[in-house]
């Protein structure tokens, strides 16, 4: 395109100087028509790409895996000059996610739009945008830009199955040691009253007792006798194997489609996303039966959620996993044992782990030793094209009274999650 102007404007410099030198009028004419065609053309360009405004919709920042992540774009031309063709080119990173457009024959004041849906197969969080306008004269001459450097970001949760029954080990009191700590959520353990403050839930007023005192009183309340659940995630690089790679995605308008494919979809065969897959599905278990839960996570970074209730945690939950990579240098054993700290007496420790460590078994009997329930989830990494099996480990947890689990490449999680040990 820049030769094709280059070489325009040097035939019309050639004309100019022809003219000058015979003073031929045809000499003129030819370098008077080229010089047109070149501000014509310029101007042309120009005028596409002004007057043109781009919307971006994105229906939800947060998806799933196996789920759509859909967009809806529009371009609107608001003036009366007809846009001979604009491209829209988009720089999202989202695997799969092509939003890229190119529009042809816009007339003034007219708009387009077309939806994007992606049925996402990595978890993530990705980035939409930057995008880029990029226009150019029926001569192809001037091809001109426009960058848009708006972006915004969106998060693919890891994909959840539904547990229906998830067994803990008998021999402590079902609720664990009474917590005496002071919550913002209305519980049946009322622990007092004090004086209104400003933020405080109106469905927390003793109306009673602002009566008798003149001024509002709220009730203050104290957490469930019932102890943590912490969910351990094992994203160590010891012990973890895959056999496929990951597909990246695929796009489709056909909802029914998209459905089924929902339906059929299987989790990749790697130990990292079996991991992190029934993590999720373990945090969204207890969290619907009101417990507190929290998380702990040593992948490229340290992650520590602190136990908490809701669906806000759960959001939390899910969006940290959504990034969590098998990274990390330290074996499970050594990560409980870092941030004992962290688990109350009484507490629940569920493990999510590929291990095939002996090491474990010690650990985890020091956890029940200090009065913790353990239950450990294996995700047996011979299955998945590893060198070892998990299987030696599992009679050494149950031989210390110890709840273990073992899931296998292919399995159903939800069958093999809710039922016993």
């Amino acid at each position: 395109m820049r030769q094709r102007r280059t070489i325009l404007f040097l035939l019309s410099v050639s004309a100019l100087f022809g003219g000058l030198y015979t003073g031929r009028e045809l000499f003129f004419n030819i370098a008077y028509m080229l010089g047109l065609i070149l501000l014509v053309s310029f101007g042309w360009a120009w005028a596409s790409l002004r007057w043109v405004k781009l919307s971006r919709i994105t229906r939800t920042r947060r998806t799933q895996v196996g789920r759509p992540l859909e967009e809806i774009f529009r371009v609107h031309n608001t003036s009366w000059v007809p846009k001979l063709w604009l491209e829209v080119r988009d720089y999202s990173d989202v695997p799969a996610h092509y939003a890229s457009y190119v529009v042809n024959g816009l007339r003034g004041h007219e708009s387009t739009m077309w939806r994007v849906q992606t049925v996402c197969q990595r978890r993530g969080r990705y980035q939409l945008g930057p995008m880029r306008l990029r226009t150019s004269d029926p001569f192809g001459l001037f091809a001109l830009e426009k960058p848009l450097e708006a972006t915004a970001t969106v998060v693919v949760f890891p994909m959840t199955a539904d547990v229906y029954d998830f067994t803990l080990p008998q021999g402590l009191l079902p609720g664990g040691d009474a917590l005496r700590r002071r919550t913002h959520y209305v519980t049946t353990n009322a622990a007092g009253i004090r004086d209104y403050a400003p933020g405080d839930s109106f469905s927390r007023i003793h109306w009673r007792s602002s009566a008798r005192r003149g001024r509002l009183i709220v009730k203050e309340f104290e957490l469930d006798p019932l102890a943590d659940v912490w969910i351990v995630v094992d994203m160590s690089i010891f012990d973890q194997a895959s056999a496929e790679e990951i597909d990246d995605g695929y796009q489709t308008t056909d909802v029914l489609y998209a459905l089924e494919r929902r339906q059929k979809f299987k989790l990749p065969a790697s130990t990292e996303e079996y991991v992190v897959t029934i993590a999720a599905s373990m945090a969204q278990y207890f969290l619907r039966l009101d417990r507190s839960v929290g998380m702990l996570a040593y992948g490229q970074v340290g992650e520590v959620v602190q136990p908490d209730r809701g669906e806000r945690q759960q959001n939390r939950i899910l969006e940290t996993l959504a990034v969590l990579r098998a990274e990390g240098e330290m074996p499970l054993e050594d990560v409980v044992t870092a941030e004992a700290h962290l688990f109350p007496r009484g507490s629940t420790i569920i493990a999510v782990t590929p291990t095939t460590r002996q090491a474990w078994a010690g650990a985890a009997r020091q956890l029940r030793q200090r009065g913790m329930r353990v239950v450990s989830i294996l995700v047996n990494p011979e299955s998945f094209g590893g060198r070892h099996s998990s299987e030696s480990l599992l009679p050494l947890l149950q031989g210390r009274g110890l709840g273990a689990y073992t899931v296998n490449n292919g399995d159903d999680l939800t069958a093999v999650l809710s039922r016993g040990y």
